[in-house]
Parts: structure tokens; C-alpha cells; sequence
């Protein structure tokens, strides 16, 4: 009796709203990604992070994208060599440097943003006036649960 309590306690109900949710924005969220071979999309999500936020710190960076230290340094170390960011020593510190993004970087951000946005306008063009008109109204509930600040 307590087995198949224990086991249903863990069961998802699939069409509960949680469970729907994970699924809606998890296909969404690969269906709006670039496609951009050359760049995984931890390495994007990094870079976007360094566009946003930068200068900054790898340690901040990790903390923000929420990977361990070690995790950081190798995405800085791979967008460095990809000629995406560069680091400048922190004049406050001489064993701590920051993280920026390159020109080249930059654009890489903004081209991935420019696909992704086709991307959701022709997902959105699959809606109809009143459909559309429900997702508006849900996007502040949305970017309230994913953390989005709007500025």
C-alpha cells in the first residue's frame, strides 16, 4: 500500500497544466532556436548574457547562466578563441578580468535574435485575432515565471 502511494505521488498527470506547460515552452523554446551551427546553444545563451550584462565577470556570468565556475571560464575561454569576446584585467583586481563582447560577438547576438523573432511572427501568424490576443495578455504572467525584467 505505501509502494503505490509512494508511486503516485510521483506520477505527472500529462494533461495537468504543469505538465502541459513544460511541454508548450519546451517545444517553443526549440522551435524559436537559431539555427546556428557554428555556435551551441549554451555558447549563445553566454554570449547574449555578456552582450546584456558586460563587462562582467566570468563568475558573475556563471552565476547568472547558472553553471559552476570552471563551466564559465570554459565558455569564456571558447567564445574568446571564437573571436566573440575579449578580457580586459580589472583594474581593481589583478588576479580577476572581465568578459566583452566583440563586434563580432555583437552581431552574432543580434543576427540570432533577428531569426529567432522571424521565428515566433510566423509561429504567432499561426494564431488567430483572438488567440493572439490571449497570448498578449498572458505575457506578463509568462515573463513573470521565466524570470524576464522588463526595462
Amino acid at each position: 500500500m505505501q509502494v503505490e502511494a509512494a508511486q503516485d505521488a510521483t506520477r505527472v498527470d500529462p494533461d495537468g497544466v504543469p505538465a502541459r506547460f513544460a511541454l508548450a515552452v519546451g517545444r517553443l523554446n526549440r522551435l524559436l532556436r537559431p539555427a546556428r551551427p557554428e555556435l551551441s546553444h549554451g555558447l549563445l545563451l553566454a554570449l547574449s548574457t555578456v552582450v546584456r550584462c558586460g563587462p562582467i565577470r566570468p563568475s558573475k556570468l556563471g552565476q547568472i547562466e547558472g553553471v559552476s565556475a570552471p563551466s564559465a571560464t570554459r565558455l569564456v575561454d571558447d567564445l574568446e578563441k571564437r573571436g566573440l569576446v575579449t578580457r580586459a584585467a580589472d583594474p581593481d583586481d589583478g588576479r580577476a578580468f572581465f568578459v566583452t563582447a566583440t563586434e563580432v560577438g555583437r552581431e552574432a547576438v543580434l543576427d540570432a535574435r533577428r531569426e529567432r523573432s522571424e521565428h515566433a511572427e510566423a509561429l504567432l501568424g499561426e494564431l488567430d485575432a483572438d488567440e493572439r490576443r490571449l497570448l498578449v495578455a498572458a505575457l506578463p504572467s509568462l515573463e513573470k515565471v521565466a524570470g524576464v525584467v522588463r526595462t
